[in-house]
């Protein structure tokens, strides 16, 4: 789930919490009582909709205690992450592992309890085969993780702002105004063109990512990094195309410069600032907390232009530094099955992995009522099975993040076109080496 995806603080104060939080936090190994209980601590980021799950796990295994860890920016967990596992200690039982650092773990299965010794085999056929294979190593003998959601991709517009400017207000009129992204852009421009007050998309990070996992997905398989580890950032015919969509939309005057997950993004909710975003299924609770009560009903959810795709994911480990494995296993083997799934897509509108929870009428049937009561379960699980995997490489998070920057220069006119496309391929080539 690239949800919460980046900071929020400066780089500076970043640092100073992170080190904070590694000197503080210690080991991640709750310890054993002097009663025989047992403490379990699970790392995340963003929501992973676990709360209530917790609850009932402690509830049905009396000797289990969790202890919930999350830090709600994902490029704030990624280097905690990183280097707790590095150093052999510091580190949860259970740690969330988001899709685009997954690669870089795999490369050393050995810093994971292999769950396959704990019968995960078994349960291979409760997720998307693309997904188990995505945590399973080439010659199919270790397991990593298990995988807990998909990003399935749609469009999310408030309702209001299109009455505003003549457009029509039915997700499935929505939905059928933009078949393609060329067909968004023209919308984009009707809109423009009768409200004054606000933009029609929120601004090109978002954006740009939605559009290159879609675009890799439905061709090559894959963004920055061949299957081979090569950075093809240059020559992927997927990563130039989201550029060039997003560049057009940048000229045409539609969107309204916000960054991802920055403060004045959040305010942008808050004040109508933009009338659609590109939204995976988890980034509807992003929206919900930052648009506020205040804009409950004047949300609804489309089909994206493009086809099907999905965005982001996540898979729950077993570090093998934790010393209470088996538990932690179990607990991991708990959260992702597919009942747990179900109530995690209930509770944060997080996409299962599972095919059994994607048919089940409790997500078939979801309606979301803060969205004008949208079937969001239909609308995001009907493309699901369809979705191809997508490889990452290792270094695919902050080569990405050199794209978006040149993005941003862009956007804020401190880069022509053709500067900021190379000034993305020689920050990509820096940071590959």
């Amino acid at each position: 789930m690239r949800r919460a995806h980046r900071r929020l603080l400066p780089s500076l104060v970043s640092a100073a919490v992170l080190a904070l939080g590694l000197s503080a936090c210690g080991s991640g190994d709750g310890g054993s009582g002097a009663d025989g209980t047992v403490t379990l601590t699970v790392d995340t980021f963003s929501t992973f909709g676990y709360e209530d799950l917790f609850k009932q796990y402690e509830a049905a295994h009396p000797g289990i205690t969790i202890k919930h860890r999350n830090v709600v920016q994902l490029d704030e967990y990624l280097p905690r992450l990183e280097q707790w596992i590095a150093a052999g200690s510091g580190a949860g039982d259970v740690v969330a592992i988001e899709e685009g650092i997954l690669t870089k773990f795999m490369a050393h299965p050995d810093k994971f309890v292999n769950l396959l010794d704990h019968g995960a085999g078994s349960l291979q056929g409760n997720f998307l085969d693309w997904k188990w294979k995505q945590a399973l190593s080439p010659d199919g003998k270790y397991l990593v993780g298990l995988g807990t959601d998909i990003g399935g991709l749609a469009m999310c517009y408030r309702t209001d702002l299109f009455e505003k400017a003549g457009l029509p207000t039915d997700r499935e009129k929505v939905g059928a105004l933009w078949p393609t992204w060329d067909d968004y852009i023209a919308t984009g421009e009707k809109y423009s063109a009768k409200v004054k007050d606000s933009k029609f998309v929120d601004g090109s990070v978002n954006l740009y990512n939605t559009i290159l996992a879609q675009s890799a997905s439905q061709s090559a398989g894959y963004t920055f990094f061949d299957r081979s580890g090569k950075l093809v950032a240059g020559s992927n015919p997927a990563v130039k195309n989201a550029w060039d969509t997003t560049v057009k939309i940048q000229e045409a005057g539609l969107s309204a410069g916000l960054k991802s997950f920055e403060p004045s993004w959040g305010s942008g909710f808050k004040q109508a600032k933009f009338a659609t975003i590109a939204c995976p299924s988890w980034m509807l609770g992003v929206i919900k907390e930052n648009a506020g009560a205040a804009a409950a009903g004047k949300w609804d959810v489309a089909a994206i232009p493009g086809g099907a795709g999905s965005r982001g994911g996540s898979f729950l480990a077993v570090p093998k530094q934790s010393k209470h494995a088996k538990e932690a296993a179990e607990l991991a083997t708990y959260l992702t099955s597919v009942n747990s799934q179900i109530a995690a897509f209930k509770a944060r509108n997080n996409l299962p992995s599972s095919p059994q929870a994607l048919d089940d009428p409790a997500v078939k049937s979801f309606k979301n009522e803060y969205f004008s009561d949208a079937p969001v379960g239909e609308i995001y699980a009907a493309g699901a099975k369809a979705v191809k995997p997508l490889y990452l490489g290792a270094d695919n998070n902050p080569v990405g993040q050199r794209f978006e920057d040149a993005l941003l220069a862009l956007e804020q006119g401190r880069l022509a076109p053709d500067a900021a496309w190379k000034k993305a391929l020689d920050d990509a080539e820096r940071e590959a080496r």
